[in-house]
């Protein structure tokens, strides 16, 4: 009884709102849109496995700037380069918000670098850009971690003597060791079970948000936290990680030595320490525990998802492979391990590196921005609280700045002599002051990470690679690639 008056409570409240919408809209210019519903908005136009293609379409109709309907939250979707670039970094101090989204409120307290905004995102950005860039992300040192991880990884793949494996938490632990030692000083050995275990419920967060179900948390938290699910399944497995993530801070107070700080965490503490008698102080528990999730899950989920896609490509492509080979062992041979230096003289193994990241599209909406204030654009007005997808789907497969968008082709990021070239379209980690903090870390490990794979490895399928299906397995608010086992052949 009482969850049927919850219920009802939450649909009038919902119909109220969304009147009270439509009588602001009437006042304000809002970009154009289709049609919507009271309380489900569009979202019965939106195909439910690729939503951000029907987005997409939607924009020939409306224009690259149209409102839409989540649910009864109003949203406005920036569709193509053009309207991306203008809002992201020609008007980038207007669209600097983050959007509140549910499952991270949920996840992070609210706090963290990752959803926060005003004061609080800018300190928290610039410590942790600067802090990360201390222990060298981006520079030499990082990439001497990063290297001597590939070493761990190669042993590993030839312990299974060529036969099939699943290469899913292979990846995960060692893209996650390169960014645990940036924040907990410390890599993990490949059979810790603990390490394990957090790296598979990671592994489950990005599909359960592209999952009807997570997409159904975010538009309706509160009546979703009241009814049983999934979600309360993944809400459990949210506190066992930050359980671990309190654990490394605990240890990391008790050992502190302020005269020598071993990485991001104990820099934390010591500006904690600095700042404790500011009552305006950002450098605080809450915000440790927080932006410490925010790097470990960004740091370790996205990137091994792109490079176990990458080696699907490759399998799928076995002339593409070996074409990459041949140029790795042409530049690198197999003994030295490759550096960012040999980047630029293997243009074909960049171009196939980048294409890999354009072709998977990784977050198809980006992040969600947010405004904050009302904002003007291009002759409309967005007004505040709402929330703003940059469909950066609608830039990596325009087919106005790319010859083959739905091909996988690293034709696109080569000019006619085969020397690599940019794009301007190529935004995988997004553009403006919202873009990823760790893009620098993740190109580096994507590139280091897979030529060193191939100098020692060539990867097939058991079945062939007619067998490998590129389509991604959930894809909604992140494209998650397809689970898969490999055969590693030593070189």
């Amino acid at each position: 009884m009482e969850l049927s008056s919850s219920l009802i409570l939450v649909a009038l409240t919902a119909v109220l709102l969304w009147l009270l919408n439509l009588r602001n809209n009437r006042k304000q210019r809002l970009p154009p849109g289709p049609p919507a519903l009271p309380l489900i908005g569009n979202l019965l136009q939106l195909n439910k496995n690729a939503p951000f293609r029907t987005i997409v379409e939607l924009s020939q109709t409306y224009g690259p700037v149209m409102t839409i309907y989540m649910g009864w939250q109003r949203t406005v979707a920036l569709v193509g380069y053009d309207a991306v670039k203008e809002a992201l970094v020609d008007q980038a101090d207007d669209f600097v918000g983050r959007a509140p989204l549910p499952f991270l409120v949920r996840a992070t307290r609210g706090y963290g670098v990752g959803i926060s905004n005003g004061e609080r995102w800018r300190q928290l950005r610039r410590f942790t850009l600067t802090t990360l860039r201390d222990f060298g992300m981006g520079r030499k040192g990082m990439e001497q971690w990063i290297q001597e991880e590939s070493g761990h990884l190669i042993a590993r793949v030839h312990s299974f003597k060529e036969k099939p494996f699943d290469p899913t938490f292979i990846l995960s632990c060692t893209v996650s060791n390169v960014i645990c030692c940036l924040v907990y000083g410390e890599r993990f050995n490949y059979d810790n079970k603990q390490f394990l275990n957090i790296l598979r419920i990671i592994s489950e967060i990005p599909q359960f948000i592209s999952s009807p179900m997570g997409a159904l948390y975010n538009l309706f938290p509160r009546l979703m936290e009241r009814l049983p699910g999934r979600q309360q399944t993944i809400f459990g497995y949210i506190e066992d990680i930050r359980g671990f993530a309190k654990k490394k801070i605990q240890e990391h107070e008790d050992t502190l030595d302020p005269s020598s700080p071993r990485d991001f965490i104990d820099c934390f503490l010591i500006r904690m320490d600095q700042e404790k008698n500011s009552s305006a102080t950002e450098f605080h528990y809450e915000n440790l525990l927080a932006t410490v999730l925010n790097l470990f899950l960004a740091g370790t989920e996205t990137t091994s998802s792109t490079i176990r896609y990458a080696l699907s490509v490759l399998i799928k492509h076995p002339k593409i492979q070996e074409k990459m080979q041949e140029e790795i062992d042409t530049v690198i041979g197999r003994e030295r391990c490759p550096s960012m230096e040999d980047r630029k003289s293997l243009p074909f193994t960049d171009a196939v590196l980048h294409e890999v990241q354009r072709f998977m599209d990784l977050v198809p909406f980006s992040l969600p921005h947010y405004s904050l204030n009302d904002i003007s654009f291009r002759g409309f007005t967005i007004p505040k609280d709402t929330m703003i997808f940059p469909m950066l789907h609608s830039v990596l497969k325009d087919d106005k700045l790319w010859s083959t968008p739905r091909t996988f082709n690293p034709q696109h990021f080569l000019d006619q002599n085969g020397n690599f070239k940019k794009n301007p379209a190529f935004v995988p980690f997004s553009a403006g002051k919202r873009a990823c903090v760790g893009e620098s870390l993740a190109r580096m490990e994507i590139f280091i990470f897979i030529v060193s794979l191939l100098q020692n490895f060539t990867f097939s399928s058991p079945n062939g690679p007619d067998s490998i299906n590129l389509v991604p397995e959930f894809s909604s608010f992140a494209n998650v690639p397809r689970r898969y086992e490999l055969i590693a052949t030593p070189r």
